[in-house]
């Protein structure tokens, strides 16, 4: 299964790669990240869409599960704005049922950053267990409608003993963005 996971990720990240050098020219980008933790929330790969009326986030994992005791959950830094450094804004959310998700407004990295829930434009999230997947679609109208964008994405989980330490999952370096996508 874990074999099968991989590969799917790696096609699906292999037929996406858009690079790592300068900015992106297209409004799409998908890059494949290296299996870092052992929880189901570990990032595999990631696909970015940044479309007419909506930006798109889709990652896939590594055994997602229902199971609240698993703590999986996400964060999505969104940058709109090149000449503030840092994000604009933060989609957080958890992967397991029962969880809930919101976008707010963020100063920059970290919960105590975060400020305002985005009141216009609509989002969503859809966590799909048996593929391992989670898409968020934000409407450009929640993003203040940028012409690009690039994100930051993260995921972390809970053991069985309740501890989290070494649970975190950045997709490359930690607070490290994609290059700039276009809107396509």
């Amino acid at each position: 299964m874990r074999t099968t996971i991989a590969s799917t990720a790696a096609a699906l990240a292999a037929g996406l790669v858009v690079g790592l050098g300068g900015p992106a020219h297209a409004d799409l980008y998908g890059i494949d990240d290296p299996s870092d933790t052992a929880h189901g929330s570990d990032i595999l790969a990631l696909q970015v869409l940044n479309g007419g009326e909506n930006v798109h986030v889709t990652t896939i994992h590594d055994n997602l599960r229902r199971d609240p005791a698993t703590g999986s959950g996400g964060i999505i830094y969104v940058d709109t704005d090149k000449d503030d450094k840092g994000p604009e804004y933060v989609f957080t959310a958890g992967y397991f049922e029962g969880t809930d998700y919101a976008l707010s407004e963020t100063e920059g990295f970290g919960p105590k950053k975060w400020g305002d829930r985005v009141e216009h434009g609509d989002y969503t999230m859809r966590v799909r267990y048996k593929a391992d997947r989670v898409h968020v679609t934000i409407s450009r109208a929640a993003l203040g409608d940028p012409g690009e964008i690039r994100v930051a994405v993260r995921a972390s989980g809970t053991r069985t003993d309740g501890t989290s330490d070494g649970l975190v999952d950045w997709v490359g370096e930690r607070r490290s963005f994609t290059p700039w996508i276009a809107q396509g």
